[in-house]
């Protein structure tokens, strides 16, 4: 399987709902399972470089083409590595029984672990606080009363 394919799949894992069925479940709780603090910040890092990309937002980051090869790099051989070492057996299964699109899923519960960490982080949540400051007080009370 070529490296393109799969880390398309993962992309589109993190931006889609797939159906998981019993042997993707069980693959993505590996996945979740074998992956280290270090594993997941990687994953937040490389997650963090794709989305600076985004003509949107890439003013807001300087994420170099050397610094992406390297996290590109990181990545693929963490992919390898859970998939192919950490949780071969669920690999083998959830691709024989559910197809190819299950790496798409199972990974996409991975990434949400690892943006969760990313979140979780006191200074993000800090920044995110920074939104109370700006938002009138009283303002949003009569629509979220009337939504009781």
């Amino acid at each position: 399987m070529k490296l393109r394919f799969l880390s398309a799949l993962v992309l589109l894992g993190l931006s889609s709902s797939v159906h998981a069925g019993p042997f993707n479940d069980k693959l993505a709780i590996c996945l979740v399972e074998n992956t280290s603090p270090a594993d997941r910040t990687t994953l937040m890092r490389w997650i963090f470089g794709a989305m600076s990309r985004h003509p949107s937002v890439a003013d807001l980051s300087q994420v170099d083409q050397a610094q992406a090869d390297k996290m590109n790099e990181a990545v693929a051989d963490l992919f390898v590595a859970l998939l192919a070492d950490r949780c071969a057996t669920e690999t083998a299964a959830a691709v024989k029984y559910e197809g190819a699109s299950v790496l798409s899923s199972s990974f996409e519960v991975l990434g949400k672990v690892a943006m969760q960490g990313l979140m979780a982080d006191a200074a993000v949540a800090e920044y995110i606080s920074g939104l109370d400051k700006n938002i009138e007080p009283g303002r949003l009370d009569a629509v979220l009363e009337g939504a009781k």
